[in-house]
């Protein structure tokens, strides 16, 4: 008989039998494991890294997607489409005139605290996020030597990934054969935005305010561009573009991860509104004027001096379309200011003459005023007026291959009065600079910690820092162009090794990333005056923390250097005997020289001339930058615009 099964065995086979998966992956069908069925991803795609697809399979071949279910649908939703049927019409021949006119709708300017001056009725494209079919921007000789052989073919590469944030057309348009009386379609306006809400955007605009805007403001008692244009720019693709491209640039230059396309791409934009803002006689010229400058400066970033010429005179000719100079306050002298230092900075560099003469800056140099603690800025303002008439000084020096004649010795006695009146004015600015101008500590290099072989000197303000640093360049500079007495005699050359000295001391102990651009100029100078190995090599290792720090290229002084210390030969020789010694091993019978390493041949932009990137930055001139784009602004609007800028808060 068969055995009697104990009662609730089938249950218990039952309950013991694995339970069949209903609801399980699609990954964990294909892999045939079974599924925990776990919610948003079960424990297999967890562990194994893959994507855990849901969904139901028929016939094990077309899947389809389902809405996830801890996600429930939302109400409200709302659909707005832009036509760009006319923008991309303008861009053939005869293509906008298929189309109906359009009338333009005026929008009143909003108010805010931050804003340019107010706008006219008549309506501007790039201001107000609006956008105007004007004719395709074609690149000319001004331009096509620099912007668009430099990005053409990276531009042509990512022109079909990439959407302009303001709904422009590509920089390279199609031609059009109409520059005069455009056609104009306007598309809906779109509102300003409350804030940057893209990580990249926000990263970006980050990076300019805390590494970029830091040096830009660093003559600028309101820090226009690192604390009030950056929220201005929420209205202004133009404006929004140029930061980004300064931040992008940056942080292509201090990390290696990030890529230039991003920051050619923020710059090609901003370049294209700009010049199309150009063609506009309705433009706000403030707004122009000031992207401008802001993309000089990332031309300034760039690697090679070429690309720094696209923008640095059409910047220049915009500052002086508005009228702005020493005299100006707000946004008008910020601008000024960062133009003309980045001016003086180049001209030092390559020995030229300052392009716009400072004596007709308007500078106050009257130095029995603005000597209360607080009015700092001032005094670096007259410092900087200074430097450019050494500049001016150095840069005409006169070079006698024969024995001077009567009227060369006239022109050196003459030179001689005006050595000894700049040295005066730099002596009267070191005596009658407020108390907190000087430094509040200085320690020998005995005295440090820090195994520096220069001072350290303590400077509490930016402004301070900068005042100090050009004062002590110009006294360095100016010891080495004595027009009787040379540079290289015992004399002049203990003051420029003591100046030297203050200014390393300085850079060698400071914090302030700000002061990078000042600092490597005057650390430049003051590194020719030395001749102490260890202290040449301190000056290299500067160089190259400062290049860490915040990206500049400093290669080209570690050469300029090396060559006026004569480091160059020395490697050279102990090149050559290296090749000797190697020769003499292989070929020990060999009684043939071993041959001389080949020379690079350097080209160097002549010196002593008008500053050639800026001699031509004016409108009034023929030759004026933004050739073919630039028109004529509203001469009464523009005055509106002044006068509003005038008691605005910017």
């Amino acid at each position: 008989m068969p055995a009697t099964e104990r009662p609730g065995a089938a249950e218990t086979a039952a309950a013991s039998k694995p339970k069949r998966v209903r609801t399980g992956c699609l990954t964990c069908r294909e892999r045939h494991l079974k599924c925990d069925e776990g919610i948003p991803n079960c424990n297999n795609c967890q562990k194994s890294s893959r994507v855990c697809k849901r969904g139901v399979r028929l016939n094990f071949i077309d899947t389809t997607i389902r809405s996830h279910p801890l996600l429930p649908p939302t109400g409200g939703w709302k659909v707005k489409f832009q036509d760009e049927s006319r923008e991309i019409a303008s861009e053939y021949k005869g293509g906008l005139g298929r189309y109906a006119q359009v009338e333009q709708i005026i929008t009143p300017p909003r108010e805010s605290a931050f804003d340019f001056p107010s706008r006219s009725m008549v309506l501007d494209p790039m201001i107000n996020n609006e956008t105007v079919a004007l004719p395709p921007i074609q690149p000319t000789s001004a331009f096509s030597d620099g912007l668009l052989s430099r990005h053409s073919h990276k531009h042509s590469r990512h022109a079909s990934s990439h959407q302009s944030l303001s709904g422009e057309s590509s920089f390279l348009a199609p031609p059009s054969t109409s520059h005069s009386n455009p056609e104009q379609a306007l598309t809906p306006p779109t509102e300003t935005r409350d804030y940057l809400n893209s990580p990249e955007e926000l990263l970006f605009m980050q990076v300019f305010v805390e590494e970029v805007g830091l040096w830009m403001d660093s003559l600028d008692p309101m820090k226009h561009f690192s604390r009030l244009l950056p929220f201005h720019s929420l209205g202004d693709p133009m404006l929004l573009n140029a930061f980004l491209a300064c931040g992008a640039r940056h942080l292509s230059l201090v990390n290696p991860i990030y890529t230039e396309d991003k920051a050619l791409y923020y710059y090609d934009t901003a370049t294209t509104q700009l010049l199309r803002s150009l063609h506009n006689p309705g433009r706000n010229t403030v707004v122009c004027a000031t992207t401008a400058v802001i993309l000089n400066v990332y031309e300034i970033m760039s690697e090679r001096a070429s690309q720094r010429m696209n923008h640095i005179a059409g910047a220049r000719a915009l500052i002086k379309e508005c009228g702005w100079n020493a005299t100006s306050t707000g946004i008008g002298a910020a601008c000024f200011w960062l133009n003309v230092g980045m001016e003086i900075l180049s001209c030092l560099h390559f020995n030229w003459q300052i392009a716009w003469d400072p004596d007709q800056w308007g500078v106050d140099m009257d130095f029995q005023r603005e000597i209360e603690p607080g009015k700092e800025e001032i005094w670096v303002y007259r410092m900087l007026y200074i430097v450019g008439k050494i500049s001016n000084f150095r840069a005409s020096q006169p070079r006698f291959k024969d024995a001077p004649s009567e009227e060369d010795q006239m022109r050196l006695e003459g030179r001689a009065a005006e050595w000894e009146r700049l040295k005066g004015l730099c002596d009267s600015w070191n005596a009658s600079i407020p108390r907190n101008m000087h430094p509040m500590g200085y320690l020998y290099p005995s005295q440090t910690r820090s195994k520096s072989a220069f001072p350290e000197i303590w400077l509490i303000k930016r402004a301070t820092i900068v005042g100090r640093l050009f004062y002590h360049t110009a006294m360095c500079l100016l010891h080495q162009t004595h027009p009787f007495i040379s540079g290289r005699s015992e004399e002049m050359h203990q003051v420029q090794l003591d100046h030297a000295h203050q200014v390393c001391g300085i850079v060698a102990h400071v914090k302030d990333r700000g002061v990078a651009s000042v600092a490597l100029r005057s650390l430049a100078v003051a590194g020719e005056c030395l001749v102490v190995r260890r202290e040449q090599q301190e000056v290299l290792d500067i160089f190259e923390r400062i290049r860490k720090e915040t990206g500049w290229r400093v290669h080209s002084l570690y050469n300029d250097l090396k060559a006026k210390w004569g480091w160059e030969t020395e490697d050279s020789s102990q090149q050559m005997m290296q090749q000797q010694t190697s020769l003499q091993f292989l070929q020990p019978n060999s009684l043939l020289p071993a041959p001389l390493p080949p020379q690079p041949q350097q080209t160097q932009m002549p010196g002593g001339i008008l500053n050639p990137l800026l001699k031509t930055a004016d409108f009034s001139l023929p030759n004026h930058p933004y050739q073919q784009y630039y028109q004529p602004p509203n001469q009464q609007q523009q005055q509106q615009q002044q006068n509003h800028f005038t008691h605005s808060y910017l």
